[in-house]
């Protein structure tokens, strides 16, 4: 039997010492080494300390107790969330430790929709840089941009924007930088990705957005987007440059618009590890929460109808993951496909609509034969045709799923799955509480947005979130130990299991179908593992002697490489011999001016 290795001999050990060739004011400026109060005795004189910190040395945990206080007394969620990016800047420890500490209370802070409100206002809220601006008017320059950011072996996550569909409130511009640091701040949060190993980038092509053009703080190109062959040139280049600068690394596209987000993933998915989780990530949460109500309610996958209401990026993503998945238990993708009908702006989505279905949709359309005598507008009647398990709400349209649709899906099936995912809460498409009252409680619910339980007949019901934070961080991190050479569609699968295999439901069906955001880090780990493991089996990975065979091995190895917000000893290395990790210049772990 071969000897289990020590950990300080896994690729991304993260215990022991810190070897660090930073001192005095610049170590206290680089957020990675950053200790505050709590720098000991023995650093305080071996980095240069002395005189520049308060004479008392304080716990990690007494910091996160101080920082709570302060961040409690801001008046709003945008105060609150500006007091947390400063922080950031500050100590990466003691930022992840508080929001740890305190994860479902700050979650809608550091997140959706407070994020959103930040990103609106970044010019007007900027502080200073943090991440990598690329515009579209210096394409020549990318590669020599991107070196400055670290070599081959130095950076694991990409998240790059181009700010046109941020959050749901449209075109950002150079804003969208917010929504790539934040995804970033989720991989560290809930799977321990190293924050100094990684880096956001934002892609300024102009916008289109009248208030920031005329904004006279607004920081970004003040030009209408540029779409066509110049932006394809821009994203090529910008591709081809992370290929060679960051070979290993993984590449995560957020946030763009519907006519370039899938179709830039088809396109660059061949070529390296890469994802989006607008489509990708999506789909696997949602799909999860399926599977899970699949086996609440005593049903096969692979006979599910699936109706999804809204058939944008999202809910094409949701299709082709219900897809795939029952693909891979044995059926046929034409014959999987079969069993997902889309309902978009035309109504249900046919073969007629042609030029208007974007390329994702068109897989889907039905045959006008099918139809021909019946109202495809209407939502009752297609579900009265279709008698779906499965109704989807993907649509930003508030209250579209109305008593007479959800009693109509409760005709046909005992336990009807409805998923209302539609954010923030003002456009779900019905509220739990009333899916619940008109089917009886036989209802399986999930959300887009936190809600409360819901009581119905002296039961208590948990709602589920289909939070992306409990997908795409643990996907993230098995492509990064495992250095996959691409993101498979079997990896996706094999994730969405292990996320569904950890739902609450499946012991007790008045618990959510999905785990919560608290328990993130464990069931990151745990996706991460078979992630890794189906990698393996599909020889994507360049990582060799994972511990594939044993469970308990493969998950000690995971979580060994996992980054942890606690304060590690310092080790004086010399500046002249030292590592760029050691001087602080890796990623968005790197010392940042203010202005």
């Amino acid at each position: 039997m071969p000897q289990k290795r020590a950990l300080e001999d896994y690729p991304l050990a993260a215990k022991g010492p810190l070897e660090c060739a930073l001192e005095g004011r610049a170590l206290l400026n680089s957020s990675f080494f950053n200790k505050g109060s709590a720098f000991t005795v023995q650093e305080r004189k071996d980095f240069g300390l002395e005189g520049m910190l308060p004479v008392a040395i304080h716990t990690l945990e007494e910091q996160v107790e101080r920082a709570y206080g302060q961040y409690s007394s801001r008046d709003s969620p945008l105060a609150k969330n500006s007091f947390m990016t400063s922080m950031k800047y500050q100590n990466d420890v003691l930022y992840y430790k508080l929001i740890g500490t305190h994860i479902k209370e700050m979650f809608s802070v550091i997140y959706t929709p407070t994020e959103g409100e930040a990103i609106e206002n970044y010019s007007r809220l900027f502080r200073r840089p943090d991440g990598c601006f690329l515009n579209i008017l210096e394409k020549d320059n990318i590669g020599p941009i991107l070196s400055k950011f670290g070599k081959e072996e130095d950076i694991d996550y990409i998240v790059v924007s181009d700010g046109e569909e941020i959050l749901g409130i449209g075109d950002q511009g150079v804003g969208g930088i917010g929504i790539s640091t934040a995804k970033l701040v989720l991989t560290t949060l809930c799977a321990g990705v190293h924050p100094n190993r990684t880096l956001p980038v934002v892609l300024d092509c102009g916008t289109n957005n009248k208030v920031l053009i005329e904004d006279e703080l607004y920081l970004g190109l003040r030009q209408p987007r540029v779409r066509g062959a110049e932006y394809d040139e821009f994203i090529e280049i910008f591709v081809q440059a992370v290929k060679k600068q960051f070979p290993k690394a993984m590449l995560h596209f957020e946030d763009f618009g519907l006519q370039n987000a899938r179709r830039l993933l088809e396109q660059y998915r061949p070529q390296l590890t890469c994802f989006n989780d607008d489509v990708q990530g999506t789909g696997v949460v949602t799909m999860a929460a399926i599977m899970a109500a699949a086996k609440v309610a005593k049903m096969e996958v692979k006979d599910l109808r699936v109706v999804m209401f809204g058939a944008g990026t999202a809910g094409t993503g949701i299709a082709d993951q219900f897809r795939d998945a029952v693909a891979a238990g044995g059926k046929s993708k034409e014959e999987a496909t079969a069993q997902v009908w889309l309902v978009d702006k035309p109504g249900l989505l046919l073969k007629s609509h042609g030029d208007q279905l974007t390329t994702a949709q068109t897989t889907y359309a039905r045959e006008d034969e099918e139809w021909s005598s019946k109202d495809t507008k209407d939502l009752v009647t297609i579900i009265r045709e279709v008698k779906p398990h499965v109704l989807i709400g993907c649509s930003t349209r508030p209250k579209s799923f109305t008593e007479e649709v959800v009693k109509e899906m409760a005709k046909h099936v005992e336990r009807p799955a409805i998923f209302p995912l539609s954010n923030p809460t003002k456009l779900h498409e019905a509220s739990p509480e009333d899916i619940y009252a008109w089917t009886d409680g036989k209802a399986l619910v999930a959300t887009g947005s936190p809600f409360p339980p819901v009581e119905h007949n002296g039961k208590k019901f948990d709602i589920a979130e289909c939070n992306n934070a409990t997908a795409f961080p643990g996907i993230g991190l098995g492509c990064i130990l495992s250095r996959a050479t691409r993101l498979s569609d079997k990896m996706l699968v094999a994730a969405i299991a292990s996320l569904a295999a950890q739902s609450p439901a499946l012991k007790d069906p008045t618990r959510p179908l999905l785990p919560d955001v608290e328990d993130v880090r464990r069931i990151s780990a745990q996706i991460a593992c078979a992630v890794i493991k189906q990698a393996v089996e599909e020889g994507l990975n360049r990582i060799e002697d994972i511990p594939v065979d044993n469970e308990e091995d493969l998950l000690d190895w995971v979580k060994g490489q996992m980054w942890n917000p606690v304060y590690r000893p310092l080790k004086k290395v010399d500046k002249s011999t030292s590592s760029r990790a050691a001087k602080g210049e890796l990623g968005i772990g790197r010392l940042g001016a203010s202005e």
